[in-house]
């Protein structure tokens, strides 16, 4: 199983423009998944910067406007994409020109296999 998701999200990384990294990570952002391409930054692989997406999207559903769902990042070379799939948080980064519109589209095709390691996860 491990062998299609990869292959799903690898082929889902070349499908997007500019699109460098997908990583699949845990609550307290320990990587599950991850396919890359070759440009893309190690600080953006790291587990403190990819479990700020937990406190940031526990205040915005502070806000009394519901639970929230996506965090959309923009820096000067990158776009960042953080959806929230408890257990599971699944970051997209992609150069500053990639089509954020693209990668909202297809969250719902991701989830079938989202499914299958939220299994695993909370199995073990």
């Amino acid at each position: 199983m491990t062998d299609d998701i990869k292959k799903f999200f690898t082929t889902l990384l070349h499908k997007v423009s500019g699109l460098h990294c997908i990583a699949i990570t845990d609550r307290d952002g320990v990587p599950l998944v991850s396919v890359t391409g070759e440009r893309v930054s190690d600080l953006a692989l790291k587990a403190t910067f990819l479990s700020t997406f937990t406190n940031a999207t526990d205040q915005a559903s502070k806000l009394g406007l519901g639970k929230n769902k996506n965090i959309i990042c923009m820096y000067s070379n990158y776009q960042i994409v953080q959806m929230n799939k408890l257990p599971l948080i699944v970051t997209f980064i992609g150069n500053q020109n990639c089509n954020v519109g693209h990668i909202l589209a297809i969250e719902h095709q991701i989830d079938v296999f989202l499914d299958d390691i939220k299994l695993a996860v909370s199995e073990s």
